[in-house]
């Protein structure tokens, strides 16, 4: 039997968390998805936008996994030992980081994110449309009052 972990934050659930969750199902046996807590988040970027509770539910809700955990720590050598894990996935931004884990017998897997759709660029593009609202909501005369 083969044992896939996929690891990730999955703020902002989008198509791309999906494909790699997808793909990691289709690897191996059992799929086990980690889902980093907050905590864990904010050591290497800012907070999600999504709490933890919430992102933890919708993987779990996901017709793929078959057990879903919490992620306390990106150092993943005593994860794989205790889960027995023979395949892990990560999207390609950490291209790279984990390469250790093949030294423990696990094949590593950076699926290629591809450009578009991150929870980081959505963040972006919303935070920029905002900026523009508010542009556009104090770009107008103030009539003097009377």
């Amino acid at each position: 039997m083969s044992v896939v972990y996929v690891s990730g934050t999955f703020d902002l659930f989008h198509s791309n968390h999906l494909k790699m969750i997808k793909y990691g199902r289709g690897l191996g046996d059992k799929l086990i998805v980690g889902v980093s807590t907050d905590e864990l988040v904010c050591t290497y970027k800012r907070p999600p936008a999504v709490p933890f509770e919430e992102r933890i539910a919708i993987v779990e809700g996901l017709k793929y996994p078959d057990l879903v955990v919490p992620q306390h720590t990106l150092e993943h050598t005593d994860t794989v030992k205790k889960l027995n894990i023979d395949k892990f996935v990560i999207g390609d931004d950490w291209y790279g980081k984990y390469d250790y884990l093949k030294e423990l017998g696990v094949e590593v897997y950076y699926l290629p994110y591809g450009k578009g759709v991150s929870s980081t660029n959505l963040k972006k593009k919303i935070y920029e449309e905002y900026l523009e609202l508010v542009r556009k909501s104090d770009d107008h005369p103030i009539p003097e009052p009377k």
